[in-house]
């Protein structure tokens, strides 16, 4: 199945360790993101956000976190047939994945171009579909993949360090 990965400049030591030897978790937490549901929407990385403030994540990592998390489920909503958000807090990091219902990305390295979307006028309408969701989770991310093919589940996970990593 076609794959996007991206990984920071600086970090791809820090991402082979984890990758190689997954270390123990502090928290879990999963959440269920309906299909259409905009009202609900954006509660997972919200609840996901405060845990962190209540586990003191510096405020500037936490917006990075919160962005990308809430751009992840946002399209989880708006463009498949419901998923889930799973997170699991580290000493030193977040690692957040995402596992939708489908129906697939045709295209991901045109779904990672600014501006491109296969937002229906529903999701238009509602102010979201700009084309900028998948671009603002690299960005916020120190690490990122994604996998998906048309017609099949879409699977994105990312990683956020608490500190830079030198």
């Amino acid at each position: 199945m076609p794959e996007y990965r991206f990984v920071a400049e600086g970090f791809e030591d820090a991402v082979r360790k984890f990758e190689e030897q997954k270390p123990e978790a502090e928290v879990k937490t999963q959440f269920v993101i309906p299909e259409k549901d905009f009202n609900t929407a954006g509660k997972g990385s919200s609840e996901l956000k405060n845990l962190l403030k209540r586990l003191g994540v510096d405020s500037v990592v936490l917006r990075r976190i919160a962005v990308a998390s809430y751009e992840a489920e946002i399209n989880v909503a708006a463009h498949s047939k419901g998923g889930i958000m799973y997170s699991t807090v580290y000493d030193d990091l977040i690692h957040v994945r995402f596992e939708d219902e489908g129906p697939g990305i045709a295209n991901i390295e045109q779904a990672m171009t600014p501006g491109y979307s296969t937002a229906d006028d529903l999701v238009r309408e509602l102010g979201f579909g700009a084309g900028l969701g998948l671009p603002n989770i690299k960005k916020n991310s120190d690490a990122m993949r994604l996998v998906s093919a048309a017609g099949s589940c879409t699977k994105l996970e990312f990683l956020i360090y608490f500190a830079k990593i030198s």
